[in-house]
């Protein structure tokens, strides 16, 4: 097995010059070397090929000794310095101070094709920046975090990818639900695959502190590395890669949207400058059309991380990140401007997708007033987002109100509900959909082919994941190899996998792990 190592972030930035592997507050770095816990018992139980190929290897190396040896943190990359790295973070609105990767272990950066990949195990033991936790992971929340990047990735959705599950072979304390009753369970590692884990809580942590030389040495890194296209020696190269980080967000929340994607945890430490979805957590996707959902029990209060609030919370953690890199600019009005500009790009990209999704290609004035309508009506009775917007695809410009009515009637929940209280202002919106249909070109193949590559037919369920996760804690790990071959494909018919294109099962509406979820992991 061979891996082209080509570290930089850990030979080009200020390492902590403390060794020793215990709790501390670590100033004037970025990162602090640290050697992964060796497991008692490591297990491969999944990986992906198509990854392994991004960074040159093949099946051969996915089955041998080394890969599990090196994959599991039971031995060091030969010519790697391993690390964790340093950041702070807002936390549900409130500056948490140093937070870092109190249980992520950077292996290596590989270099491959031209491309540079960040190897990053999850769950491989505690770090200078574990606080009181215990530096692991659990097989629960490593088989999600496993699947989602994956599904997320071929869903076109930005992304950190997943490259290989295993189990540690130690058992782990967890409180699932914060609430009193702590339990063993078995112990996982993940191998996260970035081109970085930067975020925004990694300028953050310097700005706290006033150390603008850090600051301007981790920027510098970031624009060397990661926007080329941006010269490096004035102010403006800093306005510069704000904007690129902002508008790289800014196409990530609206992807989120466009899916029913609900991250549930987007504190500014889980933001990447690279705009990619990192830290799967308590995430979700959208089952009946909800504005006000988060699959977040600990933000149950509050849903500052509800669905209908990503864009705003996007914008509220940029503009942190604007004031963490303030000093290197020393004017406001740049970045007041780019702040500024996000609201109405937003409003314009959304726009835009909702389009796609609704099949239309011409662009009409009045098509914000037809998709809040629709975004009304989803929200009067339970309707499942994702199977309403594939079956919409069926609709025909020459059928009834009432028969286009029907091609979606399975995304409901509660039919009875149509029937009595909401079937009118269906009818409603769909003769203004039917009359908007009207001024399109294209014919009802066309739309239905171009619809189907933005409405997903497949998505990670909470409940097809628990189930996953039930037959994994027996050992079984066919479900898991049956999804992640299935999410390869969201878009596609997959008639072999028809029964997975379903509405929630009532007995998933409050089981935990299906319905709710802590940060647990």
């Amino acid at each position: 097995m061979n891996l082209n190592i080509k570290d930089s972030f850990n030979k080009e930035l200020p390492a902590d010059p403390i060794q020793e592997n215990d709790r501390r507050q670590v100033t004037e770095a970025c990162f602090s070397f640290v050697t992964p816990r060796i497991p008692s018992k490591p297990e491969i139980i999944h990986s992906s090929l198509e990854v392994a190929k991004l960074l040159g290897l093949n099946e051969a190396d996915l089955k041998s000794e080394t890969f599990k040896q090196i994959f599991t943190g039971a031995k060091v990359l030969e010519g790697s310095n391993p690390y964790a790295m340093c950041y702070g973070g807002h936390q549900f609105g409130s500056w948490a101070g140093q937070l870092g990767d109190g249980r992520a272990i950077n292996l290596a950066e590989v270099e491959h094709d031209s491309n540079s990949w960040v190897l990053q195990l999850k769950g491989a033991g505690e770090t200078p920046y574990s606080r009181s936790a215990d530096g692991l992971a659990v097989l629960r929340s490593s088989i999600r975090e496993h699947l989602c990047s994956e599904a997320m990735y071929h869903l076109g959705v930005p992304t950190t990818r997943s490259l290989s599950l295993s189990l540690s072979g130690d058992q782990v304390m967890r409180d699932v639900m914060y609430d009193g009753n702590p339990a063993l369970e078995k112990g996982a590692i993940v191998c996260r695959v970035s081109p970085s884990f930067i975020r925004f809580g990694s300028f953050e942590i310097f700005a706290s502190r006033k150390d603008t030389t850090n600051i301007k040495k981790l920027a510098d890194y970031a624009i060397k590395n990661f926007f080329p296209e941006i010269n490096l020696g004035t102010k403006g190269a800093y306005v510069e890669f704000f904007n690129a980080v902002l508008n790289r967000t800014l196409e990530m929340v609206v992807h989120w949207q466009r899916v029913g994607f609900v991250h549930g945890v987007m504190n500014t430490d889980n933001m990447s400058i690279l705009g990619l979805t990192i830290d799967y957590g308590p995430y979700g996707w959208l089952e009946n059309y909800d504005e006000e959902w988060t699959p977040n029990t600990t933000d149950r209060s509050n849903r500052r991380y509800r669905y209908g609030n990503q864009p705003q919370v996007a914008l509220w953690n940029l503009f942190q990140l604007a004031n963490a890199l303030y000093p290197l600019v020393e004017e406001p009005k740049p970045f007041e401007e780019a702040l500024e500009k996000y609201k109405a790009d937003y409003e314009e990209q959304y726009l835009q997708m909702m389009r796609s999704k609704l099949g239309l290609e011409t662009a009409l004035d009045n098509d914000s007033i037809i998709n809040q309508i629709l975004i009304d009506t989803l929200a009067l009775t339970e309707t499942d987002m994702t199977i309403f917007f594939r079956l919409l695809a069926n609709v025909q410009k020459d059928d009834t109100v009432e028969a286009m009515t029907r091609v979606v009637q399975d995304a409901f929940y509660d039919e009875k509900a149509i029937k009595e209280g909401v079937l009118e202002s269906w009818k409603s919106w769909f003769k203004i959909y039917k009359g908007r249909l009207v001024s399109e070109t294209q014919s009802d193949a066309e739309r239905k082919a171009k619809m189907n590559l933005v409405n997903p037919k497949y998505v990670l369920r909470n409940y097809m994941a628990q189930l996953a996760i039930d037959e994994a804690n027996k050992g079984n790990y066919d479900l898991v190899s049956e999804l992640y071959n299935m999410l390869k494909n969201p878009y596609a018919e997959q008639t072999e996998y028809q029964k997975w294109f379903a509405k929630r099962p009532e007995w998933a509406r409050n089981k935990v792990g299906c319905s709710m979820l802590s940060c647990s992991s």
